[in-house]
């Protein structure tokens, strides 16, 4: 059975993470991070909504290693603004956006690195 390669169009999958940093397109970045179809930046973490209203619908968080239960605060900002969020270990979530991405779903992802 042959394996065809996932297509992203335009979009940026998750191509690799280690410890502290994330690697998208061949950029290495530091820290916590925002994903979706149209880029990537910076994500300082559950005080910082911002940046993830307006994005898509569905929120993948990633919460390090391990799965972690989000702060009831966090989930309700993000409710208030529409947006549906699934937390997840960072790997999970990841390759959980890239899967959907790929499908074309208007997906995007905050990911918490992993530890050092």
């Amino acid at each position: 059975m042959p394996i065809n390669p996932a297509e992203f169009g335009a979009a940026l999958p998750v191509d690799g993470y280690g410890p502290g940093f994330f690697r998208i397109g061949g950029a290495v970045y530091r820290g916590g991070i925002v994903i979706h179809a149209g880029g990537v930046s910076p994500w300082g973490g559950y005080d910082d909504i911002a940046p993830l209203l307006g994005l898509a619908d569905l929120l993948f968080v990633g919460t390090g290693a391990e799965i972690a239960f989000l702060p009831k605060p966090f989930v309700a900002r993000l409710e208030a603004g529409g947006v549906m969020c699934e937390p997840m270990s960072t790997p999970s979530a990841a390759r959980t956006y890239n899967v959907l991405l790929s499908e074309g779903r208007l997906v995007a992802a905050a990911l918490l690195p992993m530890p050092g």
